[in-house]
């Protein structure tokens, strides 16, 4: 009975002494009709976004201002995932009219 009890009290002290993990998303934006949808996201550092492509011509996310990240380029069907550090203004380097804005919280 001891022993049951004692094997209780140590499980509760170990449940209540561990940090919470914060589980992380992924989000997902779409390309297509020469546009990013979402064009703006937020998100929580962490989290992954994903874009897909599904327009008819090619396509790449590439950070704006100082081109700290770049996807490789993403044919119609591809997609690529990246994990979200911080808040960033991006574009697509082949059609430069399409902007979008990932906020990081």
């Amino acid at each position: 009975m001891k022993t049951i009890i004692l094997l209780t009290a140590i499980l509760l002290a170990v449940s209540c002494s561990s940090p919470s993990v914060k589980g992380h998303k992924t989000y997902t934006v779409e390309i297509a009709q020469m546009k990013f949808s979402p064009a703006t996201i937020t998100v929580d550092k962490g989290d992954s976004i994903l874009f897909v492509n599904h327009d008819l011509v090619a396509h790449d996310v590439t950070e704006q201002s100082k081109k700290a990240w770049s996807s490789s380029v993403l044919q119609p069907g591809a997609s690529w995932k990246m994990e979200a550090v911080s808040s960033a203004d991006y574009y697509c380097s082949i059609h430069v009219v399409m902007k979008g804005k990932i906020t990081v919280n």
